[in-house]
């Protein structure tokens, strides 16, 4: 806040005016610091309302509010959360504030607290389409797809222009592979907001997980446009053009991505993927060993460095890389069929029967 407008409504407290009035203008100047960026001095502002010592108990409660989401926007949770604590015994009724400490909670991956805020603010509030929405991201989060699907139904009815959650429905349905649904809620959000990359980026996954790649290339170029440094879809259409066997496209996809975020793990393995198409297999192990270092519980990766070390007749190594990703990943059924092939390939016919344990 610019200390003119700090001056205004502390001078206004001062000199007796109207505090109801000069409270407003303060709640704004809070809100307004906090848009601009200066989280400190929105904070500074709720703490010298709240040191005032002329707040009403609601007013309290509304400065602890506020202040709370700033700290939230700092990442101190906790602070946030003992803000809305507060917020919450001067207000028990104060929706807002428990929906706002459910995001903290779900920050802090405590997913139960988080629905039981949720859903509180839900039973203060039965059409506070926030409460709905973040209750349903945290459902997504718990992998509940079916109730998060019918808190986003809900959003939607009270809200029917909320593009969001069209968008975090797509996601819901195509978690589900429901694929169609997921296409059309996307196509619904980026109806009610053509400028929304993330749906572009959403519907462009739905599309590469039905095989249709060029569809999915046409929404993250539309991705990249709305947003170039969304990473992501440039690794998303790195697997694109891989899927359509253009290795030098996806692996400018994948350099991009990687430059835009070099702590992309899924971008390394999907370039040492096309490396490997290429038949240039040190490449390829050398773009698995970066994936592995930044994920090293990353099954698909070992898996992939180990097809590269087949490749070059390793069969050891192979073996070793497979052995570790059959660990990390016990289900991953694939790999024990490229594992039997390295034994084969050593003309090991009887291989050890059990798999590597770790230490």
């Amino acid at each position: 806040m610019d200390k003119k407008t700090k001056f205004g409504w502390m001078s206004i407290l001062a000199l007796g005016a109207n505090f109801s009035l000069a409270w407003g203008s303060a709640v704004e100047d809070i809100r307004a610091a906090r848009k601009r960026g200066d989280l400190d001095g929105a904070i500074r502002l709720a703490t010298q309302a709240l040191a005032s010592g002329e707040l009403s108990l609601e007013d309290q409660a509304i400065a602890f509010y506020n202040r709370g989401v700033t700290w939230e926007k700092k990442k101190e949770l906790e602070r946030a959360i003992a803000d809305y604590n507060e917020a919450i015994r001067l207000n028990p009724q104060y929706a807002a504030a428990f929906n706002e400490r459910g995001i903290a909670w779900g920050e802090k991956k405590e997913l139960e607290r988080a629905i039981a805020d949720f859903s509180e603010a839900i039973r203060l509030n039965p059409h506070y389409v926030p409460a709905f929405y973040d209750r349903g991201v945290t459902w997504e989060k718990k992998k509940d797809y079916d109730r998060a699907i019918a808190d986003y139904n809900e959003a939607i009815r009270l809200n029917p222009q909320f593009a969001l959650a069209f968008h975090s429905r797509g996601i819901a349905w195509r978690k589900k592979k429901d694929y169609d649904r997921a296409i059309a809620d996307y196509n619904e959000a980026i109806r009610l907001n053509p400028q929304y990359a993330d749906a572009f980026y959403g519907r462009g996954v739905a599309w590469r997980e039905k095989k249709d790649y060029d569809r999915a290339i046409a929404d993250y170029n539309e991705a990249i446009r709305l947003n170039p440094k969304d990473a992501d879809a440039f690794n998303e259409r790195g697997i694109a053009w891989g899927e359509k066997k253009d290795y030098d496209r996806a692996i400018a996809d994948y350099n991009e991505a990687i430059r835009l975020n070099p702590k992309d793990a899924d971008a390394f393995n999907g370039r040492g993927v096309a490396w490997r198409e290429k038949k240039d297999y040190d490449g390829a192990i050398a773009d698995y060993n970066e994936a592995i270092k930044l994920n090293p519980k990353g099954a698909l990766a070992f898996n992939n460095r180990g097809n590269a070390w087949y490749e070059k007749k390793d069969y050891d190594r192979a073996i070793a890389d497979y052995s570790e990703a059959i660990r990390l990943n016990p289900q991953f059924a694939d790999v024990f069929g490229n594992r039997g092939h390295a034994w084969y390939s050593k003309k090991d016919y009887d291989p050890p029967t059990t798999t590597r344990q770790s230490g």
